[in-house]
Order: structure tokens, then sequence, then C-alpha cells
């Protein structure tokens, strides 16, 4: 879903308008920031979801982890993890196969919250804020499926995206119009921390991922500043 400002702040409104009070409602109702906001004034959420395959419309989020990045400094202070119990307005099959992946279990998942207070929880973090992510469409996607689902209402997320920021990283030529791609390992987010001596934690865990993602953020930033990059309008994918 794109807006132009105009449009997607009344899209925003006429959106908060259909839904009951809360977090996502509370996001919707209050402006995102400006394209022209300075990168070391910018504010963002890091996300991250662990989910039971990678098709939103038949796979679900089981685990969401956040933590806020105020413009170069990452607030460890706010941030928060939950696992997601299963919807039982849906239909489910458990963790599955997936649990070799993630290791969240079916038991686990049985004492998580419910969706609508993760919803809630996730969506007052973000007010004011744009979405961080590595590989953005996963999280955009699936939160996106999950309002849905809730409320028939599905988000509009500005996001700025670490993948593709490590793409112009080992892409100078990109602003140029050039288009090898550099080897897959390099954009993936232990790949892409690698560049920049960054630490290897325990993959697959959403709290873990998000601060690695947060970290990778300030360190592409720093790069990409030399370049150029100073706004917003410079760093955002979506």
């Amino acid at each position: 879903m794109a807006f132009g400002r105009r449009d997607g702040e009344r899209g925003r409104r006429r959106a908060a308008a259909t839904l009951p009070d809360g977090g996502l409602r509370r996001y919707l109702e209050s402006p995102v920031p400006d394209r022209s906001t300075p990168v070391d004034e910018l504010s963002l959420l890091a996300v991250d979801v662990e989910t039971t395959g990678l098709d939103p419309r038949r796979d679900r989020v089981l685990a969401v982890g956040f933590v806020p990045v105020d413009g170069t400094r990452i607030a460890l202070g706010g941030a928060g993890a939950v696992l997601v119990r299963a919807d039982a307005r849906t239909d489910d099959d458990g963790v599955g196969q997936s649990a070799i992946v993630h290791g969240i279990t079916d038991d686990r998942i049985a004492e998580g919250a419910d969706v609508c207070e993760v919803v809630d929880l996730l969506f007052d973090a973000m007010v004011g804020r744009v979405l961080l992510a590595h590989y953005s469409p996963i999280e955009i996607d699936f939160l996106g499926a999950m309002c849905r689902r809730l409320y028939g209402v599905r988000p509009p997320l500005v996001a700025v995206d670490t993948l593709e920021l490590q793409r112009r990283v080992t892409r100078p030529g990109i602003d140029m119009g050039f288009t090898a791609d550099p080897h897959p390992d390099d954009l993936r987010l232990w790949g892409a921390r690698e560049r920049y001596g960054l630490p290897r934690y325990r993959a697959h865990d959403a709290l873990v991922d998000a601060v690695a993602c947060a970290e990778l953020y300030l360190a592409q930033i720093a790069e990409l500043g030399e370049r150029g990059a100073r706004t917003l309008r410079d760093l955002r994918t979506a």
C-alpha cells in the first residue's frame, strides 16, 4: 500500500476511525517521521518476527521482538519480546517443523499472549517511529496479515531495510545504475554484521535478531553518511 504524504495521513485517520482504542489505533492517529528527518534525529523501531513459515496467507507469527533506535542510540530500556498464543478464531496446526529453526515449541506458545495484546504492545512501541528490519517484507507482510485478520485493516508501514542498505553498502555503483549483486551470504544479517566486526549472536530469537538488526543499522548509517545519506528519504525502502 503506497500513499502520497497527504493521502497517507488521510488514509491513516480513516483506518484509525474504524478501530477500537488500542496500540494500532494510536499508531495510525500519530504522524510518522517526515522524509526530511535527519538520520541522527530519526526514531525507529527494530522489529523481528519468528513465524511458522514464509507465507503470511497460511503461516502465522509465533514471536515478536523489538527495540527502539533513537538517532544513533539503541534504547535497550524500551526493548520487548513476546510469544504469540494461537488465535482461537483461526485454524492453527501448531508450530510444526518450524520449531527446528527457531526452537519455539507448542507448549511455550500456549503460554504466550493473545494476538490482540501483541498488536497493542507492538504498535504502542511503533507510535511516531519508522519500522526497521532486515528484509522488511517479512515483517510488513506478517504484521499486516495479523492486523487484517483482527481488524480488517492493513496498516501502512514506513520502513528502513538493513538488507537493502547492505546492498547499497556492498554495491558502491548502485546509484549509478550498476546492477551486479553481492553474494547472498553478504546480505544475510550475520554476514552483513561480519563486515563491521559485529559479534555473532544466537540466531532466530526475535529479540536478539531485532537488537542485531539495530546494531547493523548504526554501522551502516555511519558508512552511508560518508556517502551523503543524511535523511530518512535517503534510507527508506517502503
